[in-house]
């Protein structure tokens, strides 16, 4: 069995995935480390054990990522083929959702847009824009506001919480109909309580984190033409991030679809790059 192998090498996290000669998907892996070399030769290790590969069953070896820069040449003797990220997060995004036209957004440390089209049987993709908002945004934050950096603390932190405490709400400044739902958003983190628990400052920052990245790809959706939203990377495993999107969708005519395995959405458009 000959396998295609995707890798994409983040900052602290290393994911990797396969494709057989049926173009069938090899359960994809996440290793973290504090090195993206480590990281790497760990996902790797791991990914041959458990799935039963040797060296001589890799065919091609597909690496993407802000990391892949420490990757020269070769792991284990394999030559590594560079694709771009942006392609990487489009060709995933139109995968995973069965898409044709879509505006797919990796969420991660920070946020990437990419518009992705298979209209005329040929790939295309296009790289919109993106912003600092994202799971480094939880990550920094929530260590200056509760001392704890990991991102699954503050989402249990947050389980509890009450954003109405939190952020101030156009139900709060508008005493009659606006034209706007009273529960959207006005300002984030502009109506503290004094009274806010932890909690309710968790749950506003990852609402904070989630709205922010609604807005930013609404308005490139709106860009290319699209209201199919794909929505991808670690952050979209969060229940915060699925109730949320859900909510939005009842606001905005655009859809927003979270598609299994949706945190491995580069790394599964890396190793399909092989083909392209």
């Amino acid at each position: 069995m000959k396998v295609t192998v995707g890798i994409d090498i983040g900052g602290s996290t290393t994911k990797i995935v396969g494709f057989d000669e049926e173009k069938n998907l090899i359960h994809p892996m996440l290793v973290k480390a504090t090195d993206p070399l480590t990281s790497v030769y760990g996902a790797f290790g791991k990914f041959t054990l458990e799935n039963g590969l040797s060296i001589s069953n890799i065919d091609k070896v597909m690496i993407t990522g802000v990391g892949s820069t420490y990757i020269k040449d070769s792991i284990y003797g394999l030559k590594c083929i560079h694709v771009q990220e942006f392609k990487s997060v489009g060709l995933g995004g139109l995968y995973l959702s069965k898409l044709k036209r879509a505006a797919i957004v990796s969420m991660g440390t920070g946020t990437s847009i990419t518009y992705g089209d298979f209209t005329d049987g040929a790939y295309s993709f296009e790289y919109l824009g993106g912003t600092g908002v994202g799971g480094g945004t939880v990550s920094g934050l929530a260590s200056k506001l509760f001392g704890i950096g990991s991102t699954a603390s503050v989402v249990e932190l947050a389980k509890d919480g009450d954003v109405e405490k939190v952020d101030l709400q156009i139900k709060d400044i508008a005493k009659k109909d606006f034209g706007l739902p009273g529960n959207m958003t006005a300002a984030n983190f502009g109506k503290v309580d004094d009274l806010a628990t932890r909690s309710d400052l968790a749950a506003g920052l990852l609402n904070l984190v989630f709205e922010t990245v609604a807005v930013m790809a609404r308005f490139a959706a709106k860009s290319c033409g699209v209201s199919d939203i794909v929505l991808t990377g670690n952050l979209t495993r969060i229940p915060q991030c699925v109730e949320k999107f859900k909510e939005l969708e009842t606001l905005f005519p655009e859809r927003f679809i979270i598609p299994e395995n949706s945190q491995f959405a580069t790394v599964i458009g890396a190793a399909l790059l092989a083909d392209m």
